[in-house]
């Protein structure tokens, strides 16, 4: 471990796929502080449509940026990394880890990599197009897949072996994302050096995922997120760019009387499973993760590694 840095742990993963759980037993190993790296649980008042941490579920671990702004204030990767750097300062100076734990992707690449990073976000409709282009080319074989690839990014089809579809998926998909050649995008590199990072990351797989998505969608509404959206749109934040976070969107229209319960909560879970698939996509692409697999490591062999890691860097 570099001493003249102060050293933190971030776990990034898929929504749902049980983050929450493996930061707070980390925490209590420790004596770590967990900082949320969600961009919406900055927000009073949206607790289970963002899947906020409850007080009991915290088993008394101390955590930060919860609950900082009301929902028509701006929240930016800026503000994330300026008060993130502030309460690292803090954190590590009373003694303990800082613990960064969430699944939005550009705040945490804000956080710790040195990267000038582009905003590829697109439209609905763009990801739509992409999606079933995607589809349409999931009949090629391995070597016409590949002939595809070269067509356009023959630096990329170079590097790339033509059996590693999942690799000649994702440059044409940034390509049609982006009209743009991934062999020509400045690849992250580095960690920043303000810190001795540790990043993890949580997987699974996509069936298992979607799943647990799902079933989480379904306990949402059990637990009272009609109630939690209307009380919301009652003190007028409906407009409100925090409103238009999944979870939200998809159920504003259902407690007006414009769109039934069931066709709110399709739309709520397919939107989730989407966020699930392209937060992957991101993390993968864009982060220099240590990868931990929930589904084939149970939660106390996953800590045995991390524990491995961890003390790796204290040699």
């Amino acid at each position: 471990m570099q001493q003249d840095k102060p050293f933190i742990i971030v776990i990034v993963g898929p929504t749902g796929v049980g983050k929450t759980e493996l930061s707070i037993k980390l925490a209590k190993e420790i004596n770590g502080e967990v900082i949320s790296g969600d961009s919406m649980q900055v927000y009073k008042g949206m607790d289970i449509g963002t899947a906020k941490i409850s007080v009991p579920e915290m088993e008394g671990i101390t955590h930060h940026m919860l609950d900082i702004l009301m929902p028509d204030e701006t929240f930016s990767a800026y503000d994330f990394k300026t008060r993130a750097q502030q309460l690292i300062s803090e954190i590590t100076a009373r003694g303990n880890v800082p613990i960064i734990v969430g699944g939005t992707g550009l705040y945490i690449q804000s956080l710790i990599y040195d990267y000038a990073f582009q905003d590829e976000t697109i439209t609905e409709t763009k990801a739509n197009e992409v999606e079933q282009r995607l589809t349409e080319l999931e009949a090629l074989n391995n070597h016409d897949l590949h002939e595809y690839l070269k067509s356009f990014d023959p630096a990329s089809a170079e590097a790339i072996h033509p059996n590693n579809r999942k690799r000649v998926v994702r440059a044409i998909q940034y390509y049609l994302k982006t009209e743009k050649l991934l062999s020509e995008r400045k690849k992250v590199q580095q960690f920043t050096e303000n810190y001795d990072t540790l990043l993890l990351g949580m997987e699974m797989t996509r069936e298992t995922l979607y799943e647990r998505i799902n079933k989480r969608v379904d306990i949402m509404l059990r637990d009272g997120l009609l109630e939690e959206v209307q009380q919301l749109v009652d003190k007028g934040y409906e407009e409100c760019q925090s409103m238009q976070a999944i979870g939200y969107k998809e159920i504003i229209p259902v407690v007006k009387g414009s769109v039934s319960l069931e066709e709110g909560t399709e739309k709520l879970k397919q939107h989730s499973r989407n966020y699930a698939k392209r937060q992957m996509t991101w993390f993968k692409n864009k982060m220099n993760v240590h990868w931990l697999d929930k589904e084939k490591q149970s939660l106390f062999s996953i800590f045995d590694e991390i524990s491995v890691l961890i003390q790796k860097r204290r040699r």
